[in-house]
């Protein structure tokens, strides 16, 4: 059985950083692409991050780029995403996916999801 188990949100200043993580089991991270979504009260689910494992590259929502950095560690099976520079914009249930194959900014490609952790930056 998958499961991916997000940790690490909280409440955060602006310009404040937090590291989210996610741990997966039941599955082999080296095959996987791992993605990072965000939701917002009222909005629809969006494209973060996301990493392949094999070859290490890497792909960025506009909006978080050169402010947040995804991450691996093989040993411990788990992706994290480094959120610096925080805004009150950010604020969202953050959700990782994995998906085979390539990278993909769309929600739909993506097989397995986590239950999300909340992050709320306050202004």
């Amino acid at each position: 059985q998958v499961q991916l188990v997000e940790s690490g949100g909280g409440l955060v200043q602006a310009g404040g950083s937090l590291r989210l993580s996610c741990a997966a089991s039941g599955l082999t991270f080296n095959t996987y692409v791992v993605g990072w979504f965000r939701q917002a009260p009222g909005e629809e689910r969006e494209f973060v991050a996301a990493k392949t494992w094999s070859v290490s590259l890497s792909s960025y929502a506009d909006s978080v780029k050169g402010r947040f950095t995804i991450s691996r560690d093989n040993a411990k099976n788990t992706v994290y995403l480094q959120m610096n520079g925080l805004k009150p914009e950010d604020t969202a249930v953050y959700s990782c996916a994995a998906r085979r194959g390539s990278i993909s900014r769309s929600r739909g490609d993506y097989d397995y999801w986590g239950q999300g952790t909340q992050v709320t930056v306050s202004s």
